[in-house]
């Protein structure tokens, strides 16, 4: 999923700067890497130990893998304050507005497609859900792509974008299923995939973050009160959250939520993003911040341990102890990065932060052609044991690598 994820880029605030935050760029980079090998993991690779994998629900721990998505979350809290500056700077309360609610529909529109993908049916649509996915996704990547100026074919980026949009339009249009009781029915909404729930996370930190944004401690307090409310309906005190859509409370049980405010908490704590703010904390003071920070989020979720430890059910300590791994990997990678300027580690994870959405969609758009065109070979060979680990990590310097070869040959998603 801006970034799935934090979608959109970020820039410094500092008068006159132009560059970008590298170690956001690295730090989304490196989640997405990241993501694309446990996902192919799971998909690829079996008889591996137990925490190379997502941890089931009923189980009272967590994983490295479920930490993944908790990075993507945080991230986009990161860069939150970052581009609400940029956008006021260019227009209005109204038009930032505008652009949160259709950043949040577009990704809800991708996670719905990826999610129903395999709930197609040929015999209803006439097409299978791979064929019906790719043209989903070749449509959001025609409206959603960054064109460059021509003078000579100054509409041309318009009507692609309006083709693109008619195709989206088409794939939903056309899309069927079969219930359980054998019924046909339409889009499946019950789950919006991973890009869905960013998109709820994103727009609920929005609404807290936008209004209060000049509030000094607005960030940390609405921090707490979110965590406050997950803790509360981990432990049944609150029930009303846990029966509501998440399509009309987007806040859901508080989790996701916490984990965007608290990446809002660490993106002042660094790049001082308060309008009228004054200089950024020195690299010591901030370094400091961070960890502190990171040692409440440990010790707050060492606490509420009796509540379960789940990604799968996104308890207070599952959603706390990312946050805490997160701040601790951020603030590495910051001083390493946009302090020491060491970066040429970084060559190919650079693009893939850079043109998150893009290369978030990759793995899926492969998926998708396979399917269409019949190749099982990734599925039936290497499967099982350290060669599929081979297989996976080749897949995923594969995928890295097409996304750098991509963002060079200026093909950009940007929501």
């Amino acid at each position: 999923m801006s970034s799935a994820p934090a979608i959109e880029s970020a820039t410094p605030v500092n008068t006159g700067a132009a560059s970008r935050v590298v170690s956001i760029d690295i730090f989304r980079g490196l989640t997405m890497a990241v993501m694309i090998f446990v996902n192919a993991l799971a998909d690829g690779a079996h008889g591996l130990p137990w925490w190379t994998y997502h941890a089931h629900a009923d189980w009272d721990t967590m994983t490295y893998v479920d930490m993944v998505f908790p990075f993507f979350l945080f991230i986009v809290g990161m860069s939150l304050p970052l581009s609400v500056q940029q956008r006021l700077k260019r227009g209005s309360i109204a038009g930032l507005w505008l652009h949160v609610v259709i950043r949040s529909l577009s990704l809800l529109v991708l996670g719905l497609i990826l999610a129903n993908s395999e709930r197609a049916d040929p015999s209803r649509m006439g097409v299978d859900g791979s064929v019906w996915a790719l043209l989903g996704l070749i449509g959001a990547g025609l409206f959603l792509n960054v064109y460059p100026k021509s003078e000579r074919f100054r509409n041309y980026a318009r009507l692609l974008r309006v083709a693109g949009l008619v195709a989206v339009v088409v794939a939903f249009a056309i899309f069927r299923r079969t219930t359980h009781a054998g019924r046909g029915a339409w889009i499946d909404f019950s789950y919006p995939e991973i890009l869905g729930l960013i998109a709820f996370a994103y727009f609920a930190a929005a609404i807290l973050y936008i209004p209060t944004r000049r509030w000094r401690w607005a960030a940390p307090v609405w921090f707490a009160l979110l965590v406050l409310l997950n803790a509360g309906c981990a432990a049944r005190v609150f029930g009303l959250p846990l029966h509501v859509p998440i399509y009309f409370w987007p806040f859901d049980n508080g989790a996701h939520a916490s984990i965007v405010m608290a990446g809002v908490v660490t993106s002042q704590i660094f790049l001082r993003a308060l309008p009228g703010a004054d200089e950024r904390l020195s690299a010591k003071a901030s370094t400091v911040s961070a960890i502190g920070f990171a040692l409440i989020a440990f010790f707050a979720g060492w606490l509420a341990t009796p509540l379960g430890i789940s990604k799968i059910r996104a308890t207070p300590t599952w959603s706390l102890w990312s946050v805490g791994a997160a701040v601790l990997v951020f603030t590495l990678l910051y001083r390493i990065c946009d302090q020491y300027r060491r970066t040429a580690w970084a060559f190919l994870l650079r693009p893939a932060g850079a043109n998150t959405l893009l290369t978030y969609l990759l793995p899926d758009f492969c998926a998708y052609l396979f399917g269409a065109v019949g190749f099982t070979w990734l599925d039936t060979h290497f499967n099982f044991g350290w060669p599929g680990v081979a297989k996976t990590t080749a897949f995923t310097l594969f995928i890295l690598a097409i996304a750098s070869l991509l963002t060079r040959a200026k093909l950009r998603l940007q929501l």
